[in-house]
């Protein structure tokens, strides 16, 4: 997705939900706020709008809204499909098995969780764990594009299919796309696959480590054995 085309998807959704205009901050010299911070809103006050949202039918299953995790100034973010059970009962997304498999891989780039951001393309967990529908993506995506904002990071890396295609607006498979960079908002954007998909085909995860190095290189981060 180009920049233009972000920009139109955003503005397009505050629309719908009755925004129809957002006051720019004071910007810093170089085109960052005083106090070094990123341009656009702070995660807290995207957080409080989402309290109670019934934005969609998977507000009627849910416990908790799973907003997101990490370093809101992180230069890495990683954008995942929805929320599990575990992710539903103690509001953090990738909490689990999975979550624990991300964690290993963000290690084998010198960083740790909490040097990172992570967010869903949903917010509420899908009955069984499903696929969310295009119409559940659309009903958050407004609020993921305006968190990648907030922080503003180097790269996104998306994880499985369901984040690349919403995200990116594309519909492709994640075995061609995966370890191919490509640009969104002016953020370099690297898809790979989805820790819970590596647990079911580990042969594969030799791959996910390709696009890790990958990741490493981007950001410039030491080289690791």
């Amino acid at each position: 997705m180009k920049r233009d085309a972000s920009r139109k998807l955003l503005a397009a959704w505050l629309r719908e939900v009755g925004v129809d205009y957002v006051p720019a901050r004071a910007a810093a010299p170089g085109g960052r706020r005083a106090g070094g911070d990123p341009p656009g809103e702070e995660l807290d006050a995207i957080r409080r709008e989402l309290e109670g949202c019934r934005g969609c039918g998977l507000c009627k299953g849910r416990s908790t809204i799973v907003f997101g995790t990490g370093n809101p100034r992180a230069r890495l973010m990683f954008v995942g499909e929805g929320p599990g059970a575990e992710e539903d009962r103690q509001g953090e997304p990738f909490v689990g098995a999975a979550g624990r498999r991300l964690d290993r891989w963000i290690a084998r780039i010198g960083l740790a969780r909490a040097d990172v951001y992570i967010a869903n393309i949903v917010k509420c967990r899908p009955p069984g764990n499903r696929v969310p529908t295009p119409d559940e993506a659309k009903a958050c995506m407004g609020y993921l594009l305006r968190q990648i904002r907030a922080i503003r990071p180097e790269v996104v890396c998306t994880l499985g299919l369901t984040a690349l295609n919403h995200l990116c607006g594309v519909d492709e498979r994640i075995t061609r796309a995966r370890g191919r960079w490509r640009e969104m908002d002016g953020i370099a954007v690297l898809p790979t696959y989805h820790p819970a998909f590596i647990l079911r085909d580990p042969a594969r995860e030799a791959e996910v480590f390709e696009d890790f190095r990958e990741i490493g290189r981007r950001l410039s981060l030491p080289e690791r054995g």
